[in-house]
């Protein structure tokens, strides 16, 4: 009976998911025509993603350890472990990010439009192609706009609740445009959406904004250690969650 309810659950879910996106999806279609427009996908983000997150029953904590300045550009860099992960952001983030995620998003019917047209579909796989992503990001950055970079390069699922090795992008940028880095750390979503299974299972979903670390000043030399600082600032808080997990790790 318990799988029962959480098939039922998993199915609700991803309904209330898909028809809110599609009744937002004329605005979301309205507002890509034109980049300056583009700030206003902050307000649908925060629409979309609280009309699924209500009709799931699925409560939302945000903890913001850090001041944000508006008036600012940020590179946040988030631990990724689940499909839910953009929308929660996109529900909690201070002001509108641009996302720098897979290119096989752009798959995706209408979601996959709004994604290649406001965001920065990357493939991996392709040197060419990452250069091109990693060349778009920083023009974002000149316009004004915020990146959300998960420095993991994809989602984690194998080492978690544990982090993979980060890599350079996100701190290049950052470092080279002389904008703050944010550590986002969002613990519970691999347990309500995890990757392999997509089962959704009812729970608290956490996101935490750390503190901006600031970038003015440092050189490419410096990469190692701001990665570096990054990286233990969210796995410091995933081991407050997940104690006995890491306890395992070192024993």
């Amino acid at each position: 009976m318990h799988k029962f309810f959480k098939t039922v659950y998993a199915i609700w879910g991803f309904f209330c998911f898909i028809i809110f996106f599609v009744i937002c999806f004329p605005a979301f279609a309205l507002i890509v025509q034109k980049r300056s427009w583009h700030r206003h996908a902050n307000l649908l983000n925060k629409i979309w993603a609280s009309f699924v997150f209500t009709s799931i029953l699925m409560p939302v904590k945000v903890v913001k350890k850090g001041s944000f300045d508006l008036s600012r550009n940020y590179i946040f860099c988030a631990n990724h472990n689940s499909y839910l992960d953009i929308p929660v952001v996109g529900f909690s983030s201070p002001k509108f990010v641009v996302f720098v995620g897979k290119s096989s998003l752009n798959k995706i019917p209408l979601f996959g439009y709004m994604f290649r047209k406001l965001h920065i579909p990357v493939n991996r796989r392709s040197i060419k192609d990452s250069y091109r992503s990693f060349e778009d990001a920083k023009k974002a950055i000149d316009r004004n706009q915020s990146l959300l970079i998960f420095p993991e390069g994809g989602i984690n699922d194998q080492n978690i609740p544990d982090l993979k090795k980060f890599k350079d992008g996100a701190f290049r940028i950052a470092i080279e445009k002389e904008i703050p880095i944010v550590p986002v750390t969002i613990p519970f979503n691999w347990i309500i959406l995890p990757d392999e299974t997509l089962q959704l299972t009812w729970s608290l979903m956490k996101i935490i904004y750390h503190e901006p670390i600031e970038t003015h000043g440092l050189s490419s030399e410096d990469i190692p250690k701001l990665k570096a600082q990054v990286k233990e600032t969210i796995r410091s808080e995933m081991k407050q969650h997940f104690q006995a997990e890491f306890s395992q790790k070192t024993a």
